[in-house]
């Protein structure tokens, strides 16, 4: 059975106070949840991670980075190594977030090399990619994903695939309340699944969750879930309040 995960991104926001009151908040909202086969991720800011941890310590919160560098040392001024972070006890790091992609130019061969010192340092990856809307409207969008998972992952080992987890995210359905039905998400993912299995085995491609990520809110993450290859979902505002996160958790 493929984990269930609700992972909290929560970019450019929160201090160390609000960090640390909504891990207090968010501990005594979800510790009577039974959560069976669930995950509940949060990814604070860098330097709000060490705290957080601590914070979220013999919870049902697990704490994870928004992104990190390739490299273990070196001239890299304002990175962030694997090995920093799991002295800290963080072992899991989104990577390949569409605000990195297009902000910060993050290229799929950069993306490539982080996946590799994430598999090298024993750690974990919430590995994210998606289209356009204009690669929607052309109607280039599995190209696009196929390209970005071939690109970025499909040079690990089928064993590698156990430190990995997908989050499909729609990049015209990320912050503009626009979200991709239940039916096209569902179809994506069960795409993504097929190319997986194409590339390695059935063995891989069913073991593996495939978050949504895009626009999920209380009010429609209880479908989107239900769809068969919708393993979780990585959000993004809804995540920033404890009501609205513990109303997604209850959904999955």
């Amino acid at each position: 059975m493929r984990t269930k995960i609700v992972a909290g991104n929560w970019k450019l926001n929160n201090d160390k106070e609000t960090t640390n009151k909504f891990i207090k908040s968010l501990k005594k909202s979800i510790e009577k949840l039974p959560l069976k086969n669930t995950r509940v991720i949060i990814a604070p800011a860098f330097v709000n991670l060490s705290s957080a941890v601590k914070k979220a310590k013999k919870s049902k919160i697990e704490v994870v980075a928004q992104n990190m560098h390739q490299a273990t040392t070196g001239a890299f001024t304002g990175e962030i190594s694997g090995d920093m972070l799991k002295a800290i006890g963080v072992e899991t790091v989104i990577l390949g977030h569409s605000e990195r992609r297009t902000y910060f130019n993050e290229t799929d061969k950069a993306l490539a090399e982080k996946v590799n010192t994430v598999i090298e340092k024993g750690m974990e990856t919430i590995f994210c990619f998606g289209e356009l809307l204009e690669d929607r409207k052309s109607d280039n969008h599995f190209s696009v994903v196929e390209s970005q998972l071939k690109n970025g992952l499909f040079h690990l080992e089928a064993k590698d695939w156990k430190s990995i987890i997908l989050a499909y995210e729609p990049v015209w359905a990320i912050g503009t309340g626009e979200t991709a039905s239940p039916e096209q998400a569902q179809e994506m993912h069960a795409f993504i699944r097929s190319i997986i299995e194409k590339k390695y085995n059935k063995e891989v491609a069913a073991q593996v969750s495939i978050l949504y990520g895009g626009s999920v809110k209380p009010t429609n993450a209880e479908e989107i879930f239900s769809k068969p290859d919708v393993d979780g979902g990585l959000i993004g505002g809804a995540s920033l309040h404890v009501d609205d996160f513990t109303a997604i958790i209850v959904a999955i």
